[in-house]
């Protein structure tokens, strides 16, 4: 522990775990290279930037283990109280030069706040079925921020489960935290495979949903108020065959322009509004 309080007039008074000032420091080589999938699999720790993103881990029972701070960069009033609540929570604290924040930051515009955490993966049996379950399964879905995006709206129609099916991009890549604003605390999760998930939809007697030209059915005229798992696919060649083979429900989106198919993220987002609408807005969860 430093025995000198942080000086800071933010933080006035805060005794931090240690005051970092060299980007050779190792804690922020190692916070540095979890950017990169291969060190953050290989450690089993990803990062966290960003007061709302941490706030809403911390709310959410998120562990992070290291919080780095700069209050030269903090952006708002509710900072200290957030340090003390992962202080409190046991979580080592250092503060940083700006200089050294900065090496360590991925946002364009960074807060002054980046925490450590350990990954956590589930599998399907962390999902909670309700008794009439709203479910969206992402299969090979490879850009980030559309991964980020979908978390958005997954929480925002209150789905029983998310699976990342088929991962291609990494559900703790740095951009898929960011894009997803902290709702990657609040959505239950879990990855699997096509073959395990379509075997656990069926024994769980969940009708597969999914979305293609190929079908008369506009998404707005099939039933959504029971049990449905909504599959979305790969930003290039969307669903699979084997998905599309065992899909009872099949819904398209009408397009009315020159282009003939919607951004993964956005059509995701029109049909769980559709299911939470047919619901009567009612949490899944």
């Amino acid at each position: 522990m430093s025995d000198t309080a942080c000086h800071h007039p933010r933080l006035s008074g805060f005794v931090p775990d240690l005051h970092i000032s060299s980007p050779q420091n190792p804690r922020v080589k190692l916070a540095v290279s979890l950017r990169d999938r291969h060190d953050r699999d290989r450690e089993g720790l990803y990062i966290i930037e960003g007061y709302r993103a941490l706030r809403r881990g911390f709310d959410s029972g998120a562990e992070v283990r290291e919080l780095f701070v700069c209050p030269e960069m903090f952006q708002g009033e509710n900072e200290p109280a957030l340090l003390a609540d992962f202080r409190r929570a046991g979580t080592r604290i250092y503060t940083t030069t700006p200089a050294v924040f900065g090496r360590m930051a991925y946002r364009e515009r960074p807060e002054g706040l980046l925490g450590v955490a350990p990954q956590v993966r589930r599998g399907l049996d962390a999902i909670n079925l309700a008794a009439s379950p709203l479910l969206l399964i992402a299969v090979a879905i490879e850009k980030p921020g559309n991964l980020g995006t979908i978390l958005r709206s997954a929480d925002a129609t209150g789905v029983t489960g998310l699976v990342i099916c088929d991962r291609c991009t990494d559900l703790y890549n740095p951009n898929v935290v960011r894009a997803s604003t902290g709702t990657l605390f609040s959505v239950p999760i879990a990855e699997s495979n096509t073959e395990e998930t379509l075997a656990w939809l069926a024994a769980n007697k969940i009708p597969v949903l999914a979305a293609t030209p190929h079908t008369a059915n506009n998404y707005t005229d099939v039933d959504m108020r029971g049990p449905v798992a909504i599959a979305v696919g790969c930003e290039m060649t969307g669903l699979s065959a084997d998905w599309l083979a065992r899909a009872t429900l099949k819904v398209k989106i009408p397009m009315l322009g020159l282009a003939d198919s919607l951004n993964v993220a956005t059509a995701t987002t029109i049909l769980l509004y559709e299911a939470a609408r047919q619901r009567a807005w009612k949490p899944a969860r």
